[in-house]
Protein backbone atom coordinates (compact mmCIF):
# COMPACT_ATOMS: atom_id res chain seq x y z
CA UNK A 1 0.00 0.00 0.00
CA UNK A 2 1.30 3.51 -0.89
CA UNK A 3 1.38 6.00 1.89
CA UNK A 4 1.56 10.07 1.63
CA UNK A 5 5.30 9.78 2.63
CA UNK A 6 5.98 7.56 -0.55
CA UNK A 7 4.27 10.20 -2.46
CA UNK A 8 5.88 13.35 -1.05
CA UNK A 9 9.59 12.67 -1.36
CA UNK A 10 10.91 16.16 -0.03
CA UNK A 11 10.36 19.40 0.23
CA UNK A 12 13.08 21.33 -1.80
CA UNK A 13 15.01 24.07 -0.29
CA UNK A 14 16.06 26.28 -3.77
CA UNK A 15 15.81 29.66 -4.70
CA UNK A 16 13.33 29.80 -6.52
CA UNK A 17 11.24 28.16 -4.50
CA UNK A 18 11.91 30.60 -1.47
CA UNK A 19 11.10 33.11 -3.20
CA UNK A 20 7.94 31.56 -4.18
CA UNK A 21 6.57 31.06 -0.57
CA UNK A 22 5.04 34.82 0.03
CA UNK A 23 3.01 33.50 -2.72
CA UNK A 24 2.07 30.41 -0.99
CA UNK A 25 3.50 28.65 -3.37
CA UNK A 26 5.78 25.13 -2.41
CA UNK A 27 8.21 23.48 -4.44
CA UNK A 28 7.87 19.07 -3.50
CA UNK A 29 10.19 16.29 -5.24
CA UNK A 30 7.34 13.53 -6.03
CA UNK A 31 6.68 10.36 -7.08
CA UNK A 32 7.04 9.95 -11.03
CA UNK A 33 3.31 7.49 -10.89
CA UNK A 34 2.07 10.48 -8.48
CA UNK A 35 -1.46 12.16 -9.71
CA UNK A 36 -2.20 15.78 -8.92
CA UNK A 37 -4.88 14.34 -7.01
CA UNK A 38 -2.65 11.85 -4.62
CA UNK A 39 -0.29 14.92 -4.47
CA UNK A 40 -3.13 17.09 -2.51
CA UNK A 41 -4.25 14.82 -0.76
CA UNK A 42 -1.04 13.44 0.91
CA UNK A 43 0.38 17.51 0.95
CA UNK A 44 -3.23 17.77 3.54
CA UNK A 45 -2.62 14.85 5.60
CA UNK A 46 1.25 15.37 6.02
CA UNK A 47 1.19 19.54 6.45
CA UNK A 48 -2.58 20.03 8.08
CA UNK A 49 -2.88 22.88 5.35
CA UNK A 50 -5.61 23.60 2.71
CA UNK A 51 -4.62 22.96 -0.99
CA UNK A 52 -5.29 25.41 -3.66
CA UNK A 53 -3.72 24.37 -6.45
CA UNK A 54 -0.87 21.81 -8.07
CA UNK A 55 1.13 21.94 -11.33
CA UNK A 56 3.36 19.37 -11.81
CA UNK A 57 6.01 18.92 -14.23
CA UNK A 58 8.50 16.18 -15.28
CA UNK A 59 11.97 17.18 -15.59
CA UNK A 60 14.33 15.47 -17.31
CA UNK A 61 17.99 13.58 -16.32
CA UNK A 62 20.55 15.64 -16.68
CA UNK A 63 23.80 14.16 -19.24
CA UNK A 64 26.64 13.07 -16.81
CA UNK A 65 29.87 11.55 -17.84
CA UNK A 66 32.19 9.18 -16.06
CA UNK A 67 35.60 8.07 -17.73
CA UNK A 68 34.38 7.45 -21.20
CA UNK A 69 30.45 6.17 -20.43
CA UNK A 70 28.08 8.56 -21.32
CA UNK A 71 24.61 8.23 -19.28
CA UNK A 72 22.12 10.41 -17.65
CA UNK A 73 20.70 11.16 -14.17
CA UNK A 74 17.31 9.58 -13.47
CA UNK A 75 14.46 11.82 -14.67
CA UNK A 76 11.85 12.90 -11.91
CA UNK A 77 8.85 14.73 -11.13
CA UNK A 78 8.02 18.44 -9.50
CA UNK A 79 5.20 19.59 -8.12
CA UNK A 80 4.15 23.25 -7.44
CA UNK A 81 1.30 23.42 -4.16
CA UNK A 82 -0.35 26.73 -4.08
CA UNK A 83 -2.42 26.59 -0.79
CA UNK A 84 -5.14 28.31 0.46
CA UNK A 85 -5.50 32.08 1.51
CA UNK A 86 -4.18 31.57 5.69
CA UNK A 87 -2.05 28.44 5.18
CA UNK A 88 1.06 28.04 5.09
CA UNK A 89 3.84 25.52 5.87
CA UNK A 90 6.48 26.26 8.40
CA UNK A 91 9.96 25.25 6.66
CA UNK A 92 12.44 26.03 9.87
Amino acid sequence: MITCYDIIRTLLRTEKGTTLEPERKYIFQVASNASKVDIKKAVEEIYKVKVAAVNTTTMPGKPKRVRRELGATTPWKKAIVTLQEGHKIDVT
